[in-house]
């Protein structure tokens, strides 16, 4: 009965090794995954910053072109709304049908 409890208590022990490994090797993962996320957080309000400063300086490039546009006397609303059209319709000399291009097969 002794060498079976012997047995019983080294197979634990080799268990409860294992497990400690185990413990040990889960705690350096989420470690590593802590600092992962702490670096991805800091990219995160680090291109938050740049968008941000991206939007004042375009803000403030509208301002003057819009100040500029006024002062030529040009109406920027119709200068974008033409720009909007051109963009969804090709200027009509660059048009081309599917039956001109049949006809010169």
């Amino acid at each position: 009965m002794g060498n079976r409890l012997r047995m019983g208590l080294g197979s634990t022990a080799q268990k409860l090794q294992a497990m400690a490994e185990r413990a040990e090797q889960l705690y350096a993962q989420v470690m590593e995954l802590r600092d992962q996320i702490a670096d991805l957080r800091e990219t995160v309000e680090d291109t938050g910053r740049d968008v941000d400063e991206l939007m004042l300086r375009s803000e403030k490039q509208w301002a003057l072109l819009q100040a500029i546009a006024d002062e030529q006397g040009i109406d920027v609303d119709s200068v974008l709304t033409e720009a909007a059209i051109e963009e969804i319709e090709p200027p009509a000399g660059e048009a081309t049908s599917e039956a001109e291009e049949e006809g010169d097969a």
